[in-house]
């Protein structure tokens, strides 16, 4: 068995997932594909967001109504902010291994919060992954300084990483439709 980590940005298209297979498709042995999709830390955001209001002179009376919200309250509105991004992430992933799937392939994958090199690092010694395909939007700041998400990956992995980027047209089509 050959495993592919896959790190992406959003949920794989099916432009993307058959360009993916395609590259493995005369490949001598299995392949498997492990799809990775970084998800946001809700709470860190809620927090920010009433840290930002809280601060703000412009809110004026606003700013004493979030000032005396309890830490309860704080963590029951991220506790709830994290379960419908962790929910999103989750269709997007399952979304994006029944793609692989539908060209009858063997995928699985995950969601993460942790900076998404360090569990694709983590990902790949548990399953003895080979090779690392990162697809992304362009990121013409970040490549040129090598601090985008294949220049980490190369520098953190003894595997090969291909980067791609997204086939931004079906996407646009299949999140319409679907």
């Amino acid at each position: 068995m050959y495993d592919v980590m896959i790190l992406v940005e959003e949920e794989l298209s099916v432009a993307d997932a058959e360009r993916i297979v395609q590259l493995y498709a005369d490949f001598p042995q299995r392949v498997k594909f492990h799809v990775v999709i970084p998800c946001e830390d809700a709470k860190t955001q809620v927090e920010a967001s009433l840290t930002d209001l809280a601060g703000s002179d412009l809110f004026g009376m606003a700013t004493q109504r979030y000032a005396v919200r309890t830490d309860n309250e704080v963590r029951a509105a991220a506790d709830e902010a994290q379960r419908a991004v962790d929910a999103q992430a989750t269709e997007a992933l399952n979304r994006s291994v029944g793609r692989l799937r539908s060209f009858d392939r063997e995928a699985e994958g995950l969601i993460t919060r942790k900076h998404p090199i360090g569990e694709v690092v983590d990902y790949i010694e548990r399953v003895n992954g080979q090779e690392v395909v990162v697809l992304t939007r362009p990121h013409v700041i970040a490549e040129l300084l090598h601090v985008d998400w294949s220049a980490q990956a190369r520098r953190h992995l003894g595997v090969p990483v291909l980067h791609l980027l997204e086939q931004h047209q079906d996407s646009i089509t299949e999140r319409t439709s679907s």
